[in-house]
């Protein structure tokens, strides 16, 4: 298994924008359309190497999305891109019937992500798209966990077909991944190995939950690390494996914990086998204006909460435990 250590920062805007340039070499049906903010979200390389194939279409996040809906009916391979507040709430409606319902071959690029937007503030940090995107039929959401892994699901997202939506964030987030990292839509990918508890993590909180891991080992505490980069489609197998490998989970994201990976995480448990859960996440709560690192730490998205997580689940593991083994002693004295 790979080992993963820190080879720097970069955000995983720009592995967007360059898997988008990757796409637009390979073919040339594909097209870019702006809103305004093209050099927030990186589709200003798509428009620097590809000119006449981008639509500056401006902040008009409706229109944007049902002409890219119309291009993909026509044979185009669009990529529309704005903060993820606007791309994927203003357009709602025509996300789930333009675009999902027709099955539209149209990929949205969420920029902005999350908290760590720092000092643009609660009206720009989404926090709820996941819970609403993973309700659609027919599409695909990536949260992808560092620059490399960013580019690699962009052009995965643009050489399959139906609809798609990729989150990314602004800041520098640490890089990890390397090319020979395993990337398969659909298919989560264990990055650490551990049988005493499992951390099943996305986006930026993937290397936290590295790094939580490398402390419980300090303290002899096995943990299961698993990077589930597509929320949708969801890879139960795997859930549910470390469910009954583990008997503990802790799940982390950058989003609220009301109805985005921990939500699907439990949903998974509680159907096939089970276990203690615990969530690390914004907690029913709206974003604020301040320095990333500062608000993410505030908001309780670091390695600490997901170490102290990953403690409390296996305690509650351990209780129910040793609460069956009395039930079963009572049952045994009772038959006898």
């Amino acid at each position: 298994m790979q080992e993963f250590s820190l080879l720097g920062k970069k955000p995983t805007r720009h592995g967007f924008g360059e898997g988008l340039v990757v796409l637009g070499e390979r073919n040339p049906n594909v097209v870019a359309l702006g809103g305004d903010i093209t050099g927030s979200v990186m589709t200003s390389y798509f428009k620097e190497k590809f000119p006449d194939r981008f639509f500056s279409i401006g902040i008009a996040e409706q229109n944007a999305t049902t002409i890219a809906v119309g291009m993909a009916l026509s044979g185009k391979v669009p990529f529309f891109a704005s903060y993820g507040a606007f791309c994927a709430f203003r357009n709602a409606d025509q996300i789930r019937i333009s675009m999902c319902y027709n099955e539209a071959n149209v990929k949205i690029g969420g920029g902005h992500a999350g908290i760590s937007v720092g000092p643009d503030g609660a009206t720009h940090q989404v926090l709820e798209e996941v819970a609403f995107l993973r309700t659609l039929p027919h599409m695909t959401l990536v949260v992808p966990c560092d620059f490399l892994e960013a580019k690699k699901a962009t052009i995965a997202i643009g050489e399959m077909v139906g609809p798609a939506y990729i989150r990314f964030g602004r800041v520098d987030v640490p890089m990890f991944t390397t090319e020979e990292t395993p990337f398969q839509l659909g298919k989560a990918e264990v990055f650490h190995p551990g049988n005493d508890v499992a951390i099943i993590a996305c986006g930026s909180m993937v290397w936290p939950a590295l790094e939580a891991a490398k402390e419980l080992s300090k303290i002899g505490v096995s943990a299961r690390v698993i990077n589930n980069h597509t929320i949708k489609p969801f890879d139960y197998e795997t859930t549910v494996k470390a469910a009954q490998e583990c008997g503990a989970i802790v799940t982390a994201e950058e989003h609220q914990v009301h109805g985005g990976l921990g939500s699907i995480v439990a949903e998974a448990v509680a159907k096939n086998y089970p276990v203690p859960m615990e969530f690390v996440g914004v907690k029913d709560s709206f974003g604020g204006s301040g320095d990333p690192t500062e608000l993410m730490e505030k908001f309780g998205l670091t390695w600490k909460e997901i170490y102290a997580s990953a403690l409390m689940a296996m305690k509650r593991r351990d209780k129910g435990a040793v609460a069956l083994r009395k039930v079963n002693e009572v049952e045994s004295y009772s038959q006898a």
